[in-house]
């Protein structure tokens, strides 16, 4: 395989003087997480400068490192540009224009890493595929992904996010997909966009910039369906594929049978029957798969190699991943989903809690953090989870943060386990409550900290492996 960046290349692509015989393996923006050969760019953020971890990066084997000033000591190769952020973009759009690959872009309210996992899944076991590292699906993440987008690659999948109006039509205009999914439209960070409306408008850009005869991937049953529609086809996508669970729909849901540990599918795409195994948890997942599997269609791959695929995928850490641990004479079962949460992925979380089952003697214990960037709406919002609890069985609730105190004054007083002021107050509550057999769920919000909850349980059961 050929360097990911020749020194040409980049010189061309950064308009910067660049050593002859200099070639890059890797991109990154984290010094710590460099590996030898990788340029290194130096942004500037909020709270840091990367220009101060230059000297390390170096040190740790990058190739060079992009910088917009001086650096002393750095001990390597500077490559001098008047702004980094700007230099990764250009070598993004580099990397867009050199590739033949088939390329697809994700948004949605929710459900958009698991989509591109997903697809990731299911394109690269038909050939080389190149995706978003983790959540990279931002002003920073999207070109970083696109300058990682190898010149061998024949799929590309990217995901596109957004808090504040504004910002997916510049970052769906460097990817120019050949087909892009919406997965659905809710109240996610509506405390910053004003209503659903405003929220669905925004995720309409994704369709800004495409390639000639993309395709729109659109959630049929969503109410801002027509709405995404119009759009898509205001930016000049006028061929759409929809999904769903409606008759209308082209790819469409036919029947599902749920377990705690995956679902078994039966599925219409363009008319043609695809009965398959889907290894992740909840009817979330579902309806993620079907709209994937009609992105897989309309990017030309093979749709029956790719539902196949689809046995493999799991949920992630802090995504829905499951962990069975040691403790005491048997083990507790975590389900993690501690990453993020809106009113709609907590009620389908819920809802897999409800499907779980503890072992003799266990309980299913629930630990939920606030859900941020509600407005003012945020109390009703987290009040209206009570009905969901209940039907998750939940045995005790913990919960932390002031607007979960909403919530709290609707559990019945025999869920109660305790409300914290915040998720470290919490994780010893909810570690000294557990017993062997129990399932615990935890979600919450990135900035509710509900990983510390995650962390307390696994440290109570030793961090060992379950039988």
């Amino acid at each position: 395989m050929s360097a990911l960046w020749t020194a040409t290349e980049i010189s061309t692509a950064l308009a910067a003087r660049v050593p002859d015989g200099l070639a890059a393996t890797g991109v990154t923006f984290d010094s710590r997480a460099v590996g030898p050969g990788d340029l290194f760019f130096a942004l500037s953020g909020e709270s840091t400068d990367g220009h101060r971890f230059v000297a390390d990066a170096l040190a740790r084997g990058a190739a060079a490192a992009v910088v917009s000033r001086d650096v002393e000591a750095a001990g390597g190769t500077l490559i001098r540009v008047p702004d980094t952020l700007k230099a990764l973009v250009d070598l993004g759009q580099a990397a867009r224009r050199r590739s033949p690959a088939r390329i697809a872009s994700v948004t949605g309210s929710v459900g958009k890493t698991s989509t591109k996992d997903a697809l990731r899944a299911m394109l690269s076991a038909q050939a080389a595929t190149s995706a978003s590292t983790a959540s990279f699906n931002n002003h920073v993440g999207v070109p970083i992904s696109l300058a990682r987008l190898p010149r061998e690659a024949r799929y590309g999948v990217f995901e596109i996010g957004m808090n504040h109006p504004g910002e997916i039509e510049p970052l769906a205009r460097q990817v120019a997909a050949h087909v892009g999914i919406v997965t659905n439209v809710g109240p996610v960070h509506i405390g910053h966009m004003g209503s659903e409306e405003a929220i669905a408008d925004e995720k309409a850009c994704l369709f800004a910039g495409m390639a000639d005869g993309a395709v729109a991937v659109l959630p049929r049953d969503n109410r801002h369906f027509e709405r995404l529609a119009a759009h898509a086809t205001r930016f000049g996508v006028t061929r759409h594929v929809t999904f769903g669970q409606t008759e209308a729909a082209d790819a469409r849901l036919v029947s599902r049978t749920l377990h705690d540990t995956g679902s078994d599918v039966v599925a219409l795409i363009n008319g043609r029957r695809i009965e398959y195994r889907l290894g992740a948890a909840g009817e979330h997942w579902v309806l993620n798969s079907i709209g994937a599997l009609a992105v897989v269609e309309a990017l030309g791959a093979d749709v029956t190699a790719a539902a196949a695929a689809l046995a493999g995928v799991s949920a992630s850490p802090g995504r829905g991943a499951r962990r069975r641990l040691a403790f005491g004479a048997g083990t507790v079962e975590l389900l993690d989903e501690s990453y993020n949460a809106n009113p709609v992925s907590v009620r389908a979380m819920l809802a897999v809690l409800a499907r779980t089952a503890p072992a003799p003697g266990g309980r299913r214990l629930l630990a939920l953090g606030d859900m941020r960037e509600l407005g003012d709406g945020a109390d009703d919002y987290h009040a209206g989870l009570a009905d969901a609890v209940a039907a998750s069985g939940a045995d005790r609730v913990f919960l932390c943060g002031p607007h979960m105190q909403a919530l709290w004054a609707k559990l019945a007083p025999a869920q109660r386990g305790v409300h914290r002021a915040d998720s470290a107050a919490l994780a010893p509550e909810v570690a000294a409550a557990l017993r062997a057999g129990d399932v615990v769920a935890v979600k919450g919000s990135l900035g509710s900290r509900m990983k510390i909850v995650v962390d307390a349980i696994v440290a109570a059961s030793g961090g060992g492996a379950g039988r």
